[in-house]
């Protein structure tokens, strides 16, 4: 399994020197690949610090519990499939792995020159609209979802027999040789209307019907040839709000991870601004080794610092023991969607 490792070293002359051998032992052992990854010189404003207190831009959120949320939620309607939760688990239209190693800071949504603390403010208020939306949205599927399942329960009856309580009429189903009609869980009625013919050429125009309403989602019949059923579940899979929303808390996390390593490296490293960061990517059997050769490597930064490896067992930002050089740990649980 992939492993990723966001560590911060100073640009003094020795650390510099370890970088480049750093990268050097790593091609050639292929104990790991190395990049750097760009994060701008943010907006530094010094404080008195008290005991127990911390430092502007310290305010850090819990992303990992979030994305956690929409990846179970996402996986609940995909019907368990992980290939499909891959697909469309995007951030910014790429996957996952790219966007991390090929980071760049979105100064539009997270303007530089804003101190850290209006950032971290930033990031929580969007974290806390999309959990809020996220709560009502999933309340709202479950709903419809019990109800979907005790509507498909009646329909496996005979049309002409079975009891439908009024809620679906024979002549709302579509049922021939080559014709069928499937019922869809809809959140957004506007962009379900705008777009279901497309997700299949084989979908019969304008064919449908809101049959049930329950909180704000609803049910809603289409007609289209047995042949696409496939295809159309997934192409209406795709089209959610769990998966632009997906990508929104993605790109903050990774954006919230880029703002605590710089933190860290003014208040480890001092000013002026004057470190780099990397992101290292290995396979977890290497990790020791890795560790090893980081120690190693930056021993002068200070000789005290443990070498002990502690795993990370939440998923997302996770601080380890303190090392000589600053590390964060980016876990393959999100960015696998194992």
């Amino acid at each position: 399994m992939t492993d990723f490792w966001l560590i911060s070293v100073p640009l003094d002359k020795t650390s510099l020197t370890s970088v480049e051998k750093l990268k050097r032992i790593a091609a050639k052992t292929n104990l790991a690949s190395c990049c750097k990854f760009s994060i701008p010189n943010l907006k530094v404003r010094w404080s008195i610090v008290y005991p127990g207190e911390e430092p502007e831009g310290a305010k850090y959120i819990k992303l990992s519990e979030h994305t956690r949320k929409d990846k179970k939620c996402m996986r609940d309607m995909m019907e368990q499939s992980n290939d499909k939760v891959l697909e469309n688990s995007l951030a910014n239209g790429v996957d996952l792995m790219s966007y991390v190693t090929k980071f760049q800071w979105d100064k539009a949504k997270y303007p530089t020159a804003l101190p850290l603390s209006s950032l971290a403010d930033i990031i929580n208020k969007e974290v806390s609209q999309v959990e809020t939306e996220l709560k009502s949205r999933a309340a709202a599927y479950n709903s419809v979802k019990v109800s979907l399942q005790s509507l498909e329960h009646k329909l496996e009856g005979n049309l002409q027999t079975c009891s439908l309580n009024g809620v679906v009429r024979k002549e709302d189903l579509v049922v021939s040789e080559y014709l069928t009609t499937l019922l869809v869980v809809v959140n957004s009625y506007l962009q379900w209307e705008r777009t279901y013919e497309s997700l299949s050429e084989f979908v019969v125009p304008r064919s449908s019907r809101k049959l049930f309403e329950d909180g704000e989602a609803g049910i809603f019949s289409v007609t289209l040839f047995k042949r696409a059923v496939c295809k159309f579940k997934a192409k209406a899979q795709e089209s959610n709000w769990l998966k632009v929303n997906f990508s929104e808390m993605f790109i903050a996390w990774v954006h919230l991870k880029a703002l605590r390593v710089f933190v860290e490296s003014v208040l480890r490293y001092g000013l002026p601004v004057n470190y780099q960061a990397l992101l290292l990517q290995t396979d977890m059997k290497h990790s020791k080794k890795l560790r090893e050769e980081l120690s190693s490597l930056f021993k002068h930064l200070d000789p005290t610092a443990s070498m002990t490896d502690v795993s990370c067992d939440i998923p997302g930002l996770c601080q380890q023991e303190y090392f000589s050089y600053i590390c964060f740990h980016i876990s393959t649980n999100v960015l696998e969607m194992s």
